[in-house]
């Protein structure tokens, strides 16, 4: 594992920021900070064997966040002029000293701030051009169309992206770190007229080397589409559900939101009361780590500066703590949990980033080997999810099971239940693997209810 460095010399953007920083301080703001992302990306797709689109695209845009008492405000650009920012900063001040008071807002605790940034190996420095993109995605599309019964496609596409985000702040911070992304993701389609039915693979990877095959990536494409042929619909029926790991992570998407510090302290979270409590099960325990090496939401300081780390979220299935950045953790009483995320154009907050659940012990398979009637859920529609009580319902498509076994397709059908008895009545499977920001493995569900014919 790369071991952890000091913080890099000033570059040219910290140098910036820092000016631009001293600058509102003398026009008479008490604190600020400064943000600059710069990125670049080409994208490309094609279509039925015919390249289509190609695009580039540069960003270089800086925010500033003055604060004055408990007023801030943040302006934003991407003209980096020296007119401009001289522009910039009166009008950040100016607008501080007339803005609302918020008696949350500030910088994060000096004594929170990382002194040291770990290497986590988020950059290859490997610069993809546009005929090695088209020859991904053309690799992707032809496997999936080379599959029996596709026929159609909705295209391929294979991106690279770089980028650099710097942060200061005016209480000593100053950081900076290069991320890389390579990515590639082909849908078709199988049957025809009003039997047609469609399905899509990705993969996206911050080296090269850990982007999956293009080929296989449009095999899978081209098999789980012509899997999805001559659906039923199901009879409504309380019955035991899989989720597949293309779309278990989702259940820790609505966990994660329920535990931001602002939906807690407004008293909007169906979670606000369960600090400390059983959420899930004794053998569930739910991380997120902002060091995973070459993680596709690792970053080695969060948006306000502060030193982050690994942090166990549910431990034998026991609720440990909420997600916080510094102004909802003042707020509620408590320190920041090094979860801010921060734009140029407004102020932070918190998220997590490499969000995940362990693995269990039985295999997917052996998750279902007792299920006389079950559904294995592949696709989730619609949002219809409440933040305030925990009811869930979302349409749904994916296989019914039948005595341990896949029997058919199912589609228009929909899934309700609620996510505080859902969470309870979880099992994990033994297949995690670190595709996504958000991973879970494939997940049983019991007691929900299928909703259909």
């Amino acid at each position: 594992m790369p071991s952890s460095t000091s913080t890099a010399p000033e570059s040219s953007a910290s140098g910036l920021l820092n000016d631009l920083i001293q600058k509102a301080l003398k026009l008479g703001a008490d604190t600020a900070d400064a943000v600059k992302v710069e990125g670049i990306s080409l994208s490309v797709s094609q279509r039925l064997g015919k390249r289509e689109d190609l695009e580039r695209s540069e960003a270089n845009d800086l925010g500033l966040r003055v604060l004055i008492g408990k007023r801030q405000a943040i302006v934003s650009s991407t003209d980096t002029s020296v007119a401009a920012l001289d522009e910039l900063v009166e009008r950040a001040v100016a607008m501080a000293k007339v803005a609302p008071e918020d008696p949350y807002c500030g910088l994060a605790d000096s004594a929170l701030l990382a002194r040291t940034l770990e290497n986590l190996d988020l950059f290859d420095a490997h610069e993809s051009d546009a005929e090695e993109l088209y020859e991904r995605a053309a690799i992707a599309e032809d496997a999936a169309r080379s599959h029996p019964g596709i026929t159609n496609s909705e295209g391929a596409d294979a991106s690279w992206g770089s980028g650099t985000i710097d942060l200061a702040t005016s209480h000593g911070f100053s950081g900076s770190y290069r991320t890389s992304s390579f990515s590639v993701s082909t849908a078709v389609v199988a049957g025809d007229g009003t039997a047609m039915e469609r399905d899509y693979d990705y993969s996206v990877a911050r080296h090269l080397a850990d982007l999956e095959d293009a080929g296989e990536v449009g095999r899978r494409a081209g098999e789980r589409t012509v899997r999805r042929l001559n659906p039923r619909k199901a009879e409504t029926a309380q019955v035991p559900l899989i989720f597949d790991p293309r779309i278990s992570g989702g259940i820790l998407g609505h966990f994660a939101g329920a535990l931001t510090g602002p939906a807690v302290a407004r008293g909007t979270s169906f979670l606000k009361d369960y600090m400390g409590k059983q959420v899930f099960p004794a053998n569930v325990t739910i991380s997120d780590d902002p060091h995973r090496i070459r993680g596709l939401a690792s970053k080695p300081f969060d948006g306000e500066g502060v030193a982050n780390r690994k942090a166990v979220i549910a431990e034998a299935g026991i609720l440990q703590t909420w997600i916080l950045d510094s102004a909802s953790a003042r707020q509620l009483g408590l320190q920041t949990t090094g979860h801010a995320r921060r734009g140029t154009s407004s102020p932070p907050s918190p998220s997590t980033t490499n969000l995940y659940m362990d693995a269990g012990d039985l295999s997917p398979q052996a998750l279902m080997e007792d299920i006389a009637n079950g559904f294995y859920v592949t696709e989730l529609i619609g949002f219809g999810v409440n933040a305030v009580t925990g009811d869930y319902s979302r349409g749904a498509a994916g296989y019914w099971i039948e005595n341990g076994e896949f029997t058919h397709p199912v589609s228009e059908v929909t899934i309700a239940g609620n996510l505080k008895e859902m969470f309870l009545n979880l099992t994990p499977a033994d297949d995690l693997e670190f595709r996504y920001a958000t991973n879970a493995p494939t997940l049983r569900l019991d007691g929900m209810t299928v909703a259909g014919a």
